[in-house]
């Protein structure tokens, strides 16, 4: 049933970005999630396509744009699906996950790429009141290691950006890894980056006979409930704007414990092959 609902979700998505692309606009794809919707017009307006109302920030909405001069229409998109809608449209605004995930490279592919600012750095996040767990801490000690920082620095080609200033040799040395053996610490992410991530730290736990469980999720909301459940202890797939937003309107309680790295924003050619379409 519910294969059959998300192929039902999957077609209502398609045909959304179809009919859009039938109209004689431009038709640009952009996450549908609050705080990469904002990311995706602020991108825009950083290209110089749209302006926003004064002090829209990373909350805003189409709703906010006072200036649209190519006369852009915008299909609202849930964050997974854009890389498959498009073909249907004429570009679309894509983390880079998800980029990364159907073969697309920011530096390479896309046609504007954001600043790698510090408000989207994605973190590891756990349930308010277990930042101090000892299993907790190891887990930031190996993903905060300079295997990781080589690791994202030889792998995504500038599709994902370390933000690890001073790495560590992978271990703590306030914790008492020998209590720690044979315990399990387990982690939500999403495919790529998080998890292909998630296993180069998963082989430093290792060594102190640590099992890290690495549970993969296709989407933003599972990940947030599992860890404010205490079903998983961790994720890894977020930024703190979309965190903040998430336990704002949810009740939940999760917080950072690590900024890992940067996946810069981009806009990728679909229908249309340049922004000069975008030009008036």
């Amino acid at each position: 049933m519910k294969k059959f609902i998300s192929v039902i979700a999957s077609a209502l998505i398609a045909f959304t970005a179809i009919s859009c692309a039938k109209s004689n606009k431009i038709t640009i794809a952009i996450p549908n999630d609050t705080t990469n919707e904002a990311r995706a017009l602020l991108l825009l307006q950083q290209g110089g396509f749209i302006k926003l109302k004064e002090g829209a920030g990373i909350t805003a909405t189409p709703r906010d744009i006072v200036e649209n001069p190519a006369n852009i229409k915008f299909s609202e998109v849930e964050a997974a699906q854009l890389p498959k809608v498009l073909k249907d449209v004429d570009f679309a605004l894509i983390n880079a996950n998800y980029a990364l995930g159907a073969n697309l490279n920011p530096t390479k592919d896309a046609l504007l790429v954001e600043d790698s600012s510090s408000a989207y750095v994605n973190i590891v996040a756990v349930k308010d009141g277990n930042q101090d767990n000892p299993l907790i801490k190891a887990l930031v000690a190996a993903v905060e290691s300079q295997q990781v920082k080589d690791y994202i620095a030889s792998t995504y080609n500038g599709g994902v950006i370390s933000v690890i200033n001073n790495p560590t040799d992978g271990y703590d040395s306030s914790i008492d890894y020998e209590a720690l053996k044979g315990k399990t610490v387990s982690i939500a992410a999403t495919p790529t980056p998080h998890a292909e991530v998630l296993a180069v730290a998963k082989k430093i736990l290792a060594e102190k006979s640590i099992t890290l469980k690495i549970v993969e999720f296709n989407d933003y909301v599972q990940p947030n409930l599992v860890v404010e459940s205490g079903e998983i202890d961790a994720n890894y797939m977020e930024h703190i704007p979309y965190l903040n937003n998430f336990n704002e309107e949810n009740g939940t309680h999760i917080v950072s414990v690590s900024g890992v790295h940067v996946e810069p924003f981009g806009v990728y050619p679909g229908k249309s092959k340049s922004l000069d379409v975008l030009k008036k």
